[in-house]
């Protein structure tokens, strides 16, 4: 497939992309990259939107478990740890290219994060789903922005900042706790210090 290529180039340019976001975020509306840390401590789900984020959680986290601490061969680490100063970090991102696609299937998330562990270990803290604007959009079935039972991906748009085409992101936080909320970039529970600097 021809944009196969092209899908597994872009997503290590989406990837540094995220990695130099500077805050995360979760509402119900898909958001643009500057609106993000703020509304997700503070957006109060609807009973049944709680149910949803909950189903949400407990599919990633069946679809993950076999990975806990350690991804197969599919998944790649990309960038080292990534860590995000007082926001927390997002831990270690292994990208599986040949998902990122103009589908969003939450049985294969594109990228699974990690915590680094001492002693060169890793633990599985969530996954994060990715999709193109353009590949998500030219399909005629994709008639409003990708969401994951109720949960609106985080737009960034285009232009912005990294001179990318406008993208689509969700991160889960599954297997970890964070405060700031399941479906933030930045986790203030996840911590780089462990990482041994290899890639």
């Amino acid at each position: 497939m021809k944009s196969g290529r092209f899908a597994a180039k872009f997503l290590y340019s989406i990837i540094g992309a995220l990695l130099l976001v500077g805050a995360g975020s979760s509402r119900a509306l898909a958001q643009d990259d500057h609106s993000h840390m703020i509304t997700a401590a503070h957006h109060d789900p609807t009973p049944e939107q709680k149910k949803q984020q909950n189903a949400l959680v407990q599919t990633v986290r069946r679809v993950t478990a076999e990975f806990q601490h350690r991804p197969d061969a599919d998944y790649v680490l990309q960038f080292g740890c990534v860590s995000g100063g007082e926001f927390g970090a997002m831990g270690l991102h292994f990208v599986n290219g040949g998902l990122v696609d103009g589908e969003i299937d939450v049985n294969k998330p594109e990228i699974l994060i990690y915590e680094p562990l001492p002693g060169g270990r890793i633990q599985l803290t969530g996954a994060d789903y990715l999709v193109t604007k353009e590949a998500w959009e030219a399909d005629p079935k994709h008639t409003a922005p990708p969401e994951l039972f109720g949960q609106l991906f985080h737009l960034f748009d285009s232009p912005n900042r990294f001179n990318l085409p406008a993208f689509y992101t969700l991160h889960v936080w599954a297997w970890k706790d964070n405060p700031n909320g399941t479906f933030t970039n930045w986790n203030p529970n996840v911590s780089c210090d462990a990482f041994n600097g290899e890639k």
